[in-house]
This record gives structure tokens, C-alpha cells and sequence, in this order.
């Protein structure tokens, strides 16, 4: 399963997810958007969103911190709380 999460560093939901993530032993790979002009628009591309964050996990498009909609995307992973 791959798991990217595009984010900023001032976006607190970003780290909601990220925190989500690790406590739920969810490998990632965090893309900071901030000076990035081509992951920006990549993001932007698969999500139709300039909002961050956006998770893609295994091509499916969750933005913002969605947590049930994670739960349901990571079942493998992740038991609901």
C-alpha cells in the first residue's frame, strides 16, 4: 500500500493526519507543497483541491483530514476507534 500525503508546515490538519498515521503505524511519504511548484501541481491534478492536506492512498483521493474516511481506505491497517 503507498500512502502520500501532500502537505505545508503551518497546516494543522496536516498534522492531524500525520499524527493519525503514526499512531496507527502507517508508513507515508509527506510532499511539502509550500516550495514545490511541480508537487503542488501534481496535487492539484489528482485532487482538484489547492487545500492541503491531500492523502492519496494507493490512487484514492481523501483531502483534508477525513478521519473515517481514512479508517475505511486503510481498513487493512487501521482499526476504527
Amino acid at each position: 500500500m503507498t500512502v502520500k500525503i501532500y502537505t505545508t508546515t503551518y497546516c494543522p490538519y496536516c498534522k492531524m493526519a500525520k499524527d493519525f498515521f503514526k499512531k496507527n503505524n502507517v508508513k507515508y511519504e509527506e510532499i511539502n507543497v509550500e516550495n514545490d511548484e511541480k508537487a503542488a501541481e501534481e496535487m492539484t491534478k489528482k485532487s482538484g483541491q489547492m487545500g492541503v492536506p491531500v492523502i492519496d492512498i494507493d490512487g484514492k483521493i481523501i483531502v483534508g483530514f477525513d478521519r473515517p474516511a481514512l479508517e475505511k481506505a486503510l481498513k487493512s491497517m487501521v482499526k476504527a476507534s
